[in-house]
């Protein structure tokens, strides 16, 4: 017996060993990261009305589609526009970056794409996620239902078979 707690004991220091470098590597690995999202913030204006008037578009999308989630074709809908909007990103990118002088202070359509992809896509890609578990919950509730009414049917079968 106290082999074997010498055993375990020995695995547990080795499986703690292991979660303290990966937890050590994970941190230095997310240092540059999150110092890019801190200068990413900064430097973003976001006082300007076009980016308000974005960001309160993507809040209102996803309380409709907080507020609609029982509405199977409007989740499915919604899931399409997402896509379309995240599809049409890179065109949307170019457009903006050629056009930004119009609407912006300054120019954060960069070739690459990633203004657009964390102002536009990310937040569209998040609730057409959502939208997609609440059409997943909603078929798991639909197949509980059929399956219960299945079973009613079988035994009220099995019970008229029996009288």
């Amino acid at each position: 017996m106290e082999e074997v707690q010498a055993a375990v004991t020995a695995h547990l220091d080795q499986v703690s060993g292991l979660v303290q470098a990966l937890s050590s590597e994970l941190r230095r690995g997310m240092g540059p990261a999150t110092d890019n999202l801190g200068t990413f913030v900064h430097v973003v204006d976001w006082t300007e009305p076009w980016l308000m008037c974005l960001m309160a578009f993507h809040a209102i999308l996803l309380l409709t589609a907080v507020g609609l989630r029982r509405n199977a074709n409007f989740q499915l809908f919604l899931l399409f526009l997402a896509y379309l909007g995240v599809y049409l990103a890179e065109k949307m990118n170019r457009y903006l970056g050629e056009h930004w002088k119009n609407f912006a202070s300054q120019n954060y359509f960069d070739s690459a794409g990633v203004f657009i992809s964390v102002i536009w896509s990310g937040p569209l890609i998040f609730i057409s996620i959502f939208s997609m578990v609440i059409s997943l919950i909603a078929l798991c509730r639909l197949m509980v239902k059929w399956k219960r009414a299945e079973l009613r049917h079988r035994a009220q079968l099995a019970r008229d078979k029996q009288d």
